[in-house]
């Protein structure tokens, strides 16, 4: 019995390091800097594409980075926060799977002395005034939508006949109902097409939580149920657009005339300008997409961070060479002057053929 009590000691110390270490060894008493990444999920090539440039970022500065993927529930990520600072990690990076954990994460991390920068998924107000040592890095999603929408309206304005008498029939792929992305995104999206004259009417509109098979099923019935009743398809990320695109192909809504910039009967549009998205338009299938900046996004919350671990943070520093935001924006966080200088607003950038981002990518 007594070795079995000792073996059960060690296996808890060991299981203890290996979390602590992300998996590998821990380098406490090292001098490195400490950093830990929590990811809400790794699921998505946004949230992948951020995660890989975090790494490459800790690498070029010899932080010892600590990578935690909660699987999208708010529970583990909570435990994720207080099993590391037990561990010894005061500095984060967070994704957090919902806007309000962010505030008890932030409560948790204060006791210790920490700081943690949030992306993609908004911190609340109240999380961000728990101290000045806690930031937002990220892109208002509502300006995400704006961009999206005059892309729609500039494709409609030099193809008028596609929409006879200013009138869009779209189909719209939603995120998470719910996520703060999902909401501002449809909420800029509508906006923007009023505001260029546009009149919209939403044929089908659901969710496929991000995910590419499930927009793919949905366009799938879609296309079933409304056929030749819409002229736009609109998604809100480029993981459910290509979902859209490939049911489009497989149910043979092609063209051989690409002079309006796609092959696909009614064009599609997407959100985040990820590698796929950018090889699906030189293939005349996506038509046009809006750039999320994952390494803009991710470089930095990282850089804020490893400047209040290094002690080189001061009030109003730029971050990952995205200046501190100085006047508050229509969207919370940002919304807020008391907290607007924590704020680091990465631009959204619309990416069609003629983009620079498109030529070079």
């Amino acid at each position: 019995m007594k070795k079995i009590a000792l073996f059960l000691v060690v296996l808890l110390a060991v299981s203890s390091a290996v979390f602590a270490s992300g998996g590998g060894q821990s380098s406490a008493g090292s001098g490195k800097v400490q950093i830990a990444l929590l990811m809400r999920n790794m699921d998505e090539q946004f949230l992948k594409d951020y995660s890989d440039n975090i790494k490459k970022l800790a690498a070029a500065n010899n932080v010892d980075l600590n990578v935690q993927d909660a699987r999208s529930d708010g529970a583990t990520q909570l435990t994720q926060v207080q099993t590391l600072l037990n561990q010894g990690y005061k500095y984060f990076v967070i994704i957090p799977v919902v806007s309000e954990l962010s505030e008890q994460m932030n409560a948790f991390i204060q006791a210790k002395g920490g700081a943690a920068a949030y992306s993609n998924i908004q911190p609340t107000v109240k999380a961000l005034q728990v101290g000045k040592n806690f930031f937002y890095a990220s892109s208002p999603e509502f300006v995400g939508g704006r961009y999206q929408a005059g892309l729609i309206a500039d494709y409609f304005d030099k193809n008028a006949a596609k929409a006879p008498g200013k009138n869009i029939n779209m189909i719209l792929i939603n995120g998470q109902i719910g996520h703060p992305a999902q909401v501002n995104r449809r909420a800029g999206l509508l906006a923007e097409l009023q505001s260029r004259g546009y009149n919209v009417n939403i044929i089908a509109e659901d969710t496929a939580n991000w995910a590419p098979d499930q927009a793919n099923e949905k366009m799938n019935a879609w296309i079933a149920s409304f056929r030749d009743k819409f002229n736009v398809v609109a998604a809100q990320n480029d993981g459910m657009a290509l979902g859209a695109v490939q049911s489009m192909i497989q149910n043979g809504l092609v063209k051989d005339d690409t002079s309006d910039g796609t092959r696909l009967t009614v064009p599609v549009f997407g959100i985040d300008a990820t590698a796929d998205a950018i090889a699906s338009m030189k293939r005349n299938e996506l038509y046009a997409t809006v750039l999320q900046d994952a390494v803009g996004q991710s470089a930095a919350a990282f850089d804020v961070i490893y400047q209040c671990a290094t002690g080189t943070y001061k009030p109003g520093n730029a971050a990952g060479g995205t200046p501190a935001a100085t006047t508050p924006i229509t969207e919370a966080p940002a919304n807020d002057a008391s907290i607007i200088g924590q704020c680091y607003l990465v631009p959204f950038v619309p990416v069609d053929k003629a983009s620079d981002y498109f030529k070079t990518h």
